[in-house]
Formats: structure tokens, C-alpha cells, sequence
């Protein structure tokens, strides 16, 4: 009996998930992982993908329907993103790299009114010590990152530091990560943004489904009167995901991060709805057809337009208002995607457990290391932490473990990361460390000084170059992987 496509393809993905479930056991979230683990044999990832055979048999179906470019699933995942967070509109693109260069670039388009427009030569707020991607944009379109310092114990900006970065005239925007997945000062920097008139833009890539929490009334005066979608009011704070405070996020799914669709990222559209035309032009080819893939004359005057010197009534489809890209990811990503973002709660819980439980087995350590605390606390107990006098506070969705060796400790973190990759832990230094001191910097500088600027010496990006480190939280951690990770650095800082 012959059997419709329908019946085969049930019976594949049926099949898929089969295959799946005993291919893929290391790979489920932590406390399922059956996986075995020997300590010193098998290797502790500080990232990696977390799925089971849901996001398999997804990807299976997409690449069967074999519509391949963008199309249904990612529309479909854009729209449930979005509405996680509570933004107007989300766009995925290839990577975070690529998101924040179509985040940054919607903002140099001449269709913003010129004094909010950033051309060549207008400055860009930015933080030292972080990921090069987050710079790299705003050096890519022409404008000039002028850096400030990082607090060590945070990793994120002083803000202190913003009023004597601005300049009249030639600030434009901030653009700056929420560290590792804790927040910055968004009270500070949204405040700062408002008397000056700036562009924000988030790099929420280390940081989904991070909240941030600002009393009422300092949030009324912001413009802030909604919690984000499904956190209920405490009646007293307006807390919402990060990412969802500025004026543009971005997003990276690769694998370490907190959600994944192998590669892909993803551009947040926080309120303003004309960003989302501007940004979908400069990740599809620079067109001015908004029309989404396979659809045709959605402005109902497809052949009616004159723009630039071309004649009236040339294709729509293929005019093009800003020199973009092609930074579209494929549809089967974005189906698996989709079944992430179902797990996605799970996710930040089990990195939140998993940084508590390091940092209570590390607590008797602090002799020798400095822990991280997030921003607006000012200590750590068993019993949680001792938060400032702002009244704001974060939750923090952890992207990794930091810490940082004293300077009197007798090791240093570059002989803790070898004594780790030795023993099969994965650890990483603080991305680029201080970016100014890595080669492509230092070569800029050299040849156009004025492509940068330092507003403030950069002490505490040289003290995280110097002496941070960070392991793992993500979701597939087991406990005995944490132990071992524990009981591995005890030993260490025991035998020195």
C-alpha cells in the first residue's frame, strides 16, 4: 500500500526522535543528562547546546518542508520572541555579531531626523573590557567609540564615568553588553541617555531573560509603566528583561548561549516601530521593500514608486535605500529555535542554580579570589546578597562564573586556567579582556588615532584582563560536574 507523503513524513520524524534520544543523552539538560561523567576523563564544557529530540525532530520537519531560507518558522519564532519579551518587533539575523551591526547601522540610516542620525565622525559610548563585536560596529559605520572604564566587580561600565565621556554635538548613542549576563546600571544609563537625547542600544546577547527592576516612580519619570510580558507587579518596582529598556537589543543564539539555533541572532525592536524598517533593510540587502520572502507588493503600489534618480515606476523589490547586507539565517534554525525559547524558563533557572551553587562552594576561597556581585549589591552572604541604597535591583540569568585571582594570591588566573584545562574543565578569560590592548586596537590607533578615544583611564578593564576567569552555568551541567569543578580549584589553591 503506497503511503502519502503526510504518513512518511510522521513516520521520519517518529524515527528522528528515536535516533535522537539515544544519540544525544549528553546533551539534555543537566539533572536528565544520563550521560557518564568520569572526573579528569570526561570534559566539563563552560558552554555547549542544551536540546533534546524536540529540537531535532524541528529541524528534521523544517529541512523536510525544505522551504530552507527564512521563511514560516522564523516569522513564527520573530513573533513568539518578541512577545516573550514584551519588544514591538524582533528580526532574526545570522548571528549577535551580525545583530549588532544591523542594530548599530539602523541608526545611520538618512531616514532619522539629522540631529538623531549618527553619521562618520559622531561618538559612541562604549565599555573597555567586553566582546569585540559590540565595538565593532560602531567603527565599522564610522562613528567613534570613546570607551569608558568597567567596575571589576560587576564587569559592566561605571557609569560615573558617562557625563565626562559626552560631548555636545558628537555623542550620538551608548551601546554596551550586560556582562556575562548581569545587567548594567540601566537606572544611570537610561537616565543619562534621556537628559542627553542618545540612542541605547543593549547588547542583550549574554543576557536573555535577565530582569532588572527600577522603583515605580523613578521608572514613571523614564517613561516605564508595564512589567514585561508574564512577570507579575510586586506592586512597588517596574521590572523588566533586559534588552528591553533601550532603544534596540540584540540577541545571540550560538550554542553557549541561553538559547541556540546553532548559529543566528537576533534585532529587538523595543518601541519604536520605524527602526524595524530600517534595520530589515540593512539585513536584507539594503532594500526599501519591506515585502517579507515569497510575497509580493504588500504596499499595494509596487510600480508606482520614484525614489533616488530612478525612473517612476521601478520594481519596488528592487530598490535599494541603504548599503546593506545578507544577513538572514535559514528557516530550519529558526524551528529549532523555536522549541528553545519553549525551554528558555528552565534555561535561566537552572543558570541561576548553577552559579549559586559554585559560589557557595567557593565562599571559604576568598583569601585568594574576588567574586563577581551583581549590579546594585555590595555582598555576599549564604543568605543572599546585600543590595545598595538605589532601590533597583537585577535577577540576574548568568552566562558564566567569574572570578578574579588578588593580585596577592600565589598563583595568577592565567595558572588557574591552565590547572583547569588540564584537569578537562572549560574555563575563559573575560572575552578580549581590555580591547584596546588586543592587536587589531593597537593597530587602529596607529594608524587613525582619532578612529577612538578614551575618556577615562582604563584601570578596571586592565584588572579584569589581568586577573578574571570564568567557568560554565549553562543549563547542561550535572551536579557532579559541579562538584568536580569545586573540588578541583579547592585542590589547586590548597597545593599553592
Amino acid at each position: 500500500m503506497k503511503r502519502s507523503p503526510s504518513d512518511l513524513k510522521q513516520e521520519i520524524l517518529r524515527l528522528t526522535r528515536e535516533y535522537s534520544a539515544l544519540m544525544h543523552t549528553a546533551n539534555r539538560p543537566g539533572a536528565e543528562n544520563a550521560a557518564p561523567f568520569v572526573p579528569g576523563e570526561t570534559t566539563v564544557p563552560y558552554a555547549g547546546r542544551v536540546f533534546t529530540e524536540d529540537e531535532v525532530e524541528a529541524a528534521v520537519g523544517a529541512t523536510l518542508d525544505f522551504w530552507l531560507t527564512l521563511g514560516p518558522e522564523g516569522a513564527a519564532f520573530e513573533q513568539e520572541l518578541a512577545g516573550f519579551l514584551g519588544v514591538k518587533h524582533t528580526l532574526l539575523v545570522n548571528s549577535g555579531s551580525s545583530a549588532n551591526l544591523v542594530a548599530f547601522a539602523a541608526l545611520t540610516t538618512h531616514k532619522l531626523p539629522p540631529h538623531k542620525r549618527i553619521q562618520p565622525g559622531d561618538e559612541v559610548i562604549t565599555v573597555a573590557a567586553g566582546f569585540p563585536t559590540t565595538v565593532a560596529p560602531i567603527i565599522q559605520c564610522g562613528a567613534v567609540p570613546v570607551f569608558i572604564d568597567n567596575d571589576p566587580n560587576t564587569g559592566n561600565a561605571c557609569v560615573e564615568q558617562l557625563e565626562a565621556a559626552f560631548v555636545v554635538g558628537k555623542t550620538k548613542a551608548v551601546m554596551m553588553a550586560h556582562t556575562l549576563g548581569n545587567p548594567f546600571d540601566l537606572g544611570a544609563v537610561i537616565e543619562f541617555c534621556r537628559r542627553h537625547d542618545l540612542w541605547l542600544v543593549e547588547d542583550n546577547c549574554d543576557a536573555l531573560g535577565c530582569t532588572y527592576s527600577m522603583p515605580i516612580e523613578r521608572a514613571a519619570a523614564l517613561g516605564f509603566k508595564e512589567n514585561s510580558p508574564g512577570i507579575p507587579s510586586d506592586g512597588t518596582h517596574i521590572t523588566r528583561y533586559t534588552g528591553t529598556w533601550g532603544d534596540i537589543s540584540t540577541q545571540s543564539f550560538y550554542p553557549p548561549h541561553h538559547l541556540t539555533m546553532g548559529e543566528g541572532g537576533a534585532v529587538n525592536i523595543v518601541h519604536r516601530p520605524p527602526l524595524k524598517s530600517y534595520a530589515e533593510s540593512f539585513r536584507d540587502w539594503g532594500r526599501d521593500c519591506w515585502c517579507a520572502s515569497g510575497i509580493d507588493n504588500t504596499c499595494g503600489k509596487r510600480f508606482d514608486w520614484q525614489l533616488g534618480q530612478l525612473p517612476k515606476g521601478y520594481d519596488h523589490k528592487y530598490i535599494y535605500s541603504h548599503l546593506g547586507y545578507n544577513l538572514k539565517p535559514l528557516d530550519p534554525q529558526a524551528a529549532i529555535g523555536r522549541q528553545q525559547l519553549k525551554k528558555l524558563p528552565a534555561f535561566i533557572e537552572a543558570r541561576k542554580q548553577n552559579w549559586d551553587y559554585l559560589r557557595a562552594g567557593l565562599a571559604d576561597l576568598e583569601e585568594f579570589i574576588s567574586f563577581s556581585l551583581p549590579t546594585h549589591a555590595t555582598g555576599w552572604s549564604p543568605e543572599g546578597f546585600i543590595l545598595d541604597n538605589t532601590g533597583c535591583r537585577v535577577d540576574c540569568s548568568w552566562f558564566g562564573f567569574m572570578i578574579r585571582v588578588k593580585h596577592s594570591a600565589p598563583f595568577t588566573h592565567t595558572d588557574l586556567g591552565r590547572h583547569l584545562d588540564t584537569k578537562k574543565i572549560g574555563n575563559r578569560m573575560l572575552f578580549g579582556g581590555n580591547l584596546l590592548r588586543q592587536p587589531a586596537f593597537v593597530q587602529l590607533q596607529k594608524d587613525r588615532p582619532e578612529a577612538l578615544r578614551v575618556a577615562a583611564p582604563l584601570i578596571g578593564a586592565d584588572e579584569i584582563m589581568n586577573t578574571a576567569i570564568f567557568l560554565g552555568t549553562y543549563p547542561g551541567l550535572s551536579k557532579a560536574m559541579l562538584d568536580y569543578e569545586i573540588e578541583t580549584i579547592r585542590q589547586f589553591v590548597r597545593s599553592k
